[in-house]
């Protein structure tokens, strides 16, 4: 029968059980099973340099707000109060109200003022210039999100499709063990008949040992893989990242190197080259329109009181004043101030289209390299292929002449190293060939 004492220690477990259920299911990870272009998106939206080149955006819509505003009517209010301890002397001359001059103090102790003021700017070269190159300012961040974007994009793909590529690699490991596993067998089954040596049965040891020590090294290199991709993207390594996307050679083939023409303005880096060209054009058209006159007018309506003692809030009376003005404002010489500016941003325009003309080379030479490249990939895909079949066909002989008696476990082990280097070089040529893809479809502003 259970006591009181055994109820008690009961429930206290399973509240302790509920409780490590509970803690178990915050601590639970997010896993995310992404295609190639989920994880681009993913990385589009959570990729620090993204994030700071949209931030870039709006910090260049704030300072647009801060250029239209100059132009805008600005309205200020002032209300000030004045406490005389000696009122202002004002000297009447002779003649005026007696025989000698007359010393009279004009106003009260206590003085106030309320005013409003409205400004309004008429005609300022650098702020009309600014005006006109606000769209400009606001297309140049637009671009460089782009290439920010494009530039994680290349190396997103890359990584996705080297993972994925391990995949692949992984799984002829496998079958590599497999096979030396089911040899493995077989000669310690001929060992035991005195048709093979204990020599033959440790070197085939040795070779199993050896495959599942790479492996787990590929394996490790694919976890740290993992770990380099969910940085890139921008997620937190805690999480569990699935790539759901695969690989063939049909796809690393699809649309080779397409014969239409490409074009300069097809590369996100030349639009943005271009874009900071026409910024620096606005720039020059600021400093010349700097020698030009400013003109601005202003309106001032304001109410005085004059009291004996600190009573504005009281009954008394207010006196308008009111006026407009006119302020034009011309510049005559500042040391050649703006002469420097504007040859300086000459200067600055200059090397903006040197730039390009280098960016343009570039292009050229990227485009060539990556032609040759994506070709040289994908021809070498095809021999690799056929040379990894021939050294499993040649394998399978061996095995097939060990088996019976008539081959060596020098000749099957030399098959068996030949196989997974030739297994080896066409994984590596898969990953060359995709890589290849990437990198030609980036320099003709295709990716």
């Amino acid at each position: 029968m259970m006591t009181h004492k055994h109820v008690k220690t009961a429930l206290m477990y399973v509240l302790l059980l509920v409780a490590s259920g509970a803690f178990a299911q915050t601590q639970t990870t997010n896993t995310h099973s992404f295609t190639l272009q989920q994880t681009v998106e993913y990385a589009k939206k959570n990729n620090t340099q993204v994030k700071n080149a949209l931030l870039n955006l709006d910090i260049q819509k704030q300072v647009n707000r801060g250029i239209t505003a100059a132009a805008m009517p600005s309205l200020s209010g002032n209300i000030a109060a004045t406490k005389y301890f000696d009122i202002p002397t004002q000297v009447i001359p002779a003649g005026a109200f007696g025989p000698t001059d007359q010393a009279v103090n004009f106003g009260l102790n206590y003085n106030s003022t309320a005013s409003l003021q409205l400004q309004q700017l008429l005609f300022d070269g650098q702020v009309f210039v600014g005006l006109q190159a606000r769209k400009a300012s606001i297309d140049f961040q637009s671009k460089n999100i782009e290439v920010t974007e494009e530039v994680i994009k290349t190396n997103v793909e890359k990584v996705y499709y080297q993972l994925v590529v391990s995949k692949t690699q992984i799984a002829l490991i496998d079958a590599n063990i497999s096979r030396l596993e089911k040899l493995q067998h077989d000669a310690k089954e001929l060992f035991k008949t005195g048709f093979a040596e204990k020599l033959d049965v440790d070197k085939i040891d040795v070779q199993v040992t050896n495959l599942k020590t790479q492996k787990l090294s590929i394996v490790n290199s694919i976890n740290i893989g993992y770990l380099g991709l969910k940085t890139l993207i921008g997620m937190p390594a805690k999480e569990v990242l699935e790539l759901t996307d695969t690989l063939s050679e049909a796809q690393i083939k699809d649309g080779i190197l397409q014969d239409a023409p490409y074009q300069y303005s097809d590369r996100k880096e030349y639009q943005y080259a271009m874009l900071g060209k026409k910024l620096n054009e606005y720039n020059i058209k600021r400093y010349q329109l700097s020698y030009l006159p400013t003109v601005a007018v202003s309106g001032t309506y304001a109410k005085q009181a004059y009291r004996h003692s600190f009573d504005f809030l009281q009954k008394g009376d207010w006196y308008p004043a009111s006026w407009v003005g006119l302020n034009i404002s011309i510049p005559i010489f500042d040391g050649f101030a703006k002469d420097a500016k504007v040859k300086q941003s000459k200067i600055e325009l200059k090397q903006t289209e040197n730039n390009i003309d280098n960016l343009k080379h570039t292009i050229d030479s990227d485009v060539e390299q990556a032609t040759l490249n994506y070709k040289t990939a994908v021809a070498t895909i095809d021999f690799q292929k056929k040379n990894m079949v021939l050294a499993e066909t040649v394998y399978n002989q061996t095995k097939k002449k060990f088996e019976v008696g008539t081959g060596s476990n020098t000749e099957i082990t030399a098959a068996q190293t030949d196989l997974v280097t030739a297994q080896t070089n066409y994984i590596n040529a898969l990953y060359s060939a995709i890589i290849a893809k990437v990198d030609y479809q980036k320099a003709i502003g295709k990716l």
